[in-house]
């Protein structure tokens, strides 16, 4: 089952937990910083920031975002596929496509044409299903890629 944190805002605990873990602590954010930003996001009530957690049996076994702008130096790119998250205990078991494919279909449903994504490890992932990589760059020291996704 997917849900988003706007209608299970007591999971926002857990995706800032992961964010953080994940993507915010090596970019100097805190945890406090981080789960405010969860909180605000499982409050909103629009299509972004929107985050989805898939659940199964109950527990929290991964996370994916819809957000407006993921990557300072890209501006001009939005709105973007950020946080694909699934911790380690639950990993390859399909977890991330589902994420994935529910956020294309929100978006798609909201009129959104194209989705973006940058990554550093998961561009097997994205082209598997279905995403283009359109440009290498690097970005605080480290290589990425720029992917696309164009939407039915």
């Amino acid at each position: 089952m997917i849900v988003a944190t706007s209608e299970r805002p007591d999971l926002a605990a857990v995706t800032a937990r992961w964010r953080w873990e994940a993507f915010a602590r090596g970019q100097g954010r805190s945890l406090s910083e981080v789960a405010a930003a969860e909180a605000a996001t499982a409050a909103g009530p629009g299509p972004m920031p929107r985050t989805l957690v898939l659940l199964a049996g109950g527990e929290p076994v991964g996370m994916a975002s819809l957000v407006a702008h993921d990557l300072d130096p890209r501006p001009d790119l939005t709105p973007w596929l950020a946080g694909v998250y699934v911790p380690p205990h639950a990993r390859g078991r399909g977890h991330a496509v589902r994420l994935v494919a529910a956020i294309e279909v929100e978006a798609a449903a909201s009129g959104v044409a194209t989705l973006w994504l940058y990554t550093r490890t998961a561009e097997p992932l994205y082209a598997r299903i279905g995403w283009r990589t359109v440009e290498r760059f690097a970005y605080r020291d480290k290589p990425y890629a720029l992917m696309r996704r164009d939407l039915p």
